[in-house]
């Protein structure tokens, strides 16, 4: 292997931080909620890749009793979460693009709406820049950024697209120049979603528009799956609900907009690799190419996808 081909390291130092308050209305009134259900001293980047299998397990949890925000308590420390995302590599995501690009279509037929002059358009966990791609083909101009080494490069090489790659965190970003900021199953993989929301709301123009899209823990499909919900996993350090949704809005000066379910769209071949009982069906070609042709929304109802206006609506 060349060095140029090495995977990138990931952090030496695995070090977690207990937190005492909210990280999304910053209150004090927060508890013990669960026990992690899988050894997070030992996180590797596989297990937070977008396509990962590590269905059902959490990490131990606290719940706020103002807002009901649910998050990790302890959380990984900056470091070692950069450096995780920096070495995921994930080629089952892009063999999904075409589906996933019908996913990303509502998405900017709902900002066209708001702001049917578009502008410049920046994508939050901007992955291997599928969302980018159309909004370009659309007209925007777009800008983005991404923690993942390979889903940058991916980017360049199949679209062509810039991406920053870096932590958005720390990266620094012009105020009131963009027209839009997305965040699509961004919120749930960091520790501090006020700071992440409240820095967009700086880079939004006045009248810009948020849209974030994240699993609801309070939906239908999560309380009858209960400790098995499919959104359950390592790489999901929050999960909201409408209510601690309706309060991060409001702490952030957002006004809301639009609420509404977020439908994805996968091929059937996909679907199928999640299960690994059915996973052997897969290894016939035909059926498998077959199974790649077919495309299936799937409206479970468990994801919330909101849009919301740096201001207040005329």
């Amino acid at each position: 292997m060349r060095s140029s081909d090495k995977k990138p390291a990931v952090h030496s130092d695995r070090s977690f931080i207990l937190v005492d308050q909210c990280p999304v209305c910053s209150g004090r009134s927060i508890f013990a909620y669960q026990k992690a259900t899988f050894d997070y001293h030992h996180l590797q980047p596989e297990q937070i890749s977008i396509t990962d299998k590590e269905y059902g397990k959490r990490w131990d949890l606290s719940r706020c009793r103002d807002c009901g925000y649910i998050f990790a308590n302890p959380h990984p420390a900056p470091g070692f979460l950069r450096s995780l995302y920096f070495a995921v590599e994930d080629p089952r995501y892009e063999d999904e693009a075409e589906g996933r690009s019908q996913n990303f279509v509502p998405i900017l037929n709902q900002l066209e709406k708001f702001h049917p002059e578009k502008g410049i358009l920046f994508d939050v966990g901007a992955a291997t820049g599928i969302l980018l791609n159309i909004a370009e083909k659309r007209g925007w101009q777009t800008d983005g950024i991404e923690s993942s080494l390979w889903a940058v490069k991916k980017a360049q090489k199949k679209y062509g697209l810039n991406i920053r790659q870096g932590d958005y965190k720390t990266i620094s970003l012009k105020p009131n120049s963009f027209s839009a900021v997305t965040m699509v199953d961004f919120i749930e993989h960091i520790p501090s979603p006020f700071e992440a929301v409240q820095k967009a709301v700086q880079m939004l123009q006045p009248g810009g528009i948020l849209c974030l899209v994240t699993p609801d823990v309070k939906s239908l499909a999560a309380r009858v799956m209960g400790k098995k919900w499919w959104h359950y996993r390592p790489g999901h350090l929050g999960y909201f609900s409408q209510k601690s949704l309706s309060a991060l809005l409001e702490r952030s000066g957002l006004s809301l907009l639009k609420k509404r379910r977020y439908a994805w769209t996968f091929s059937l071949h996909y679907i199928l690799s999640r299960f690994r009982v059915l996973e052997s069906f897969l290894k016939n070609p035909r059926f498998s190419s077959l199974c790649k042709s077919i495309k299936i929304k799937l409206a479970l109802g468990d994801s919330l996808e909101i849009y919301a206006l740096k201001g207040r609506p005329s």
